[in-house]
């Protein structure tokens, strides 16, 4: 098994149509974005060549490959307004293993690992993460990285007919743990 990790600065259309697979799988949307009711899990969108132009305005953008395929992405803004702690110089990180041949491999671990490396390079010393409630297996993940809570919004998002919580964590990349 060989992961690969690409930074993404000219979209093509095959990644184009994998962010499309990802944004609008069934299986991932609860997990991957907020939603406020049930039309919400069952809304989709496009993204385009565009959009990934704009997210790239603000986003860094790493693509993950599992032997040569396309598998997933993950990404980090600095200092978004939907910070929990407003600490300047914070950035905050998102994954998303999206094919289903990528999961359970420790290939999130491993990625994560990268994403930290490449943001210490850039001299940023905390990093931030929301995840639901419901997703017990990604919190356990971010808690062998040494990710730790700092806080919850409550009602947040809406799966499985009730609301669930984010949780909100942090990691200071200057700790030793």
């Amino acid at each position: 098994m060989n992961t690969s990790f690409i930074k993404l600065t000219e979209p093509t259309s095959s990644v184009a149509d994998a962010f499309n697979r990802w944004e609008n799988d069934a299986t991932l949307i609860p997990k991957t974005r907020p939603n406020k009711n049930k039309s919400a899990l069952e809304h989709r969108s496009i993204v385009t060549l565009d959009h990934l132009m704009q997210r790239l305005e603000n986003h860094h953008i790493y693509l993950i490959y599992l032997d040569e395929q396309l598998i997933g992405e993950m990404n980090y803004m600095v200092d978004p307004g939907h910070l929990y702690k407003k600490e300047p110089g914070t950035a905050w990180i998102s994954i998303t293993i999206g094919e289903p041949e990528g999961r359970g491999k420790g290939i999130g671990y491993a990625a994560i690992q990268y994403l930290e490396g490449q943001i210490k390079a850039q001299g940023f010393q905390r990093i931030e993460l929301g995840v639901f409630a419901f997703n017990t297996q990604a919190q356990k993940l971010y808690q062998r990285l040494g990710y730790k809570e700092v806080g919850r919004i409550e009602n947040f998002t809406y799966w499985q007919d009730r609301w669930w919580s984010d949780i909100r964590m942090e990691k200071n990349l200057n700790m030793v743990f």
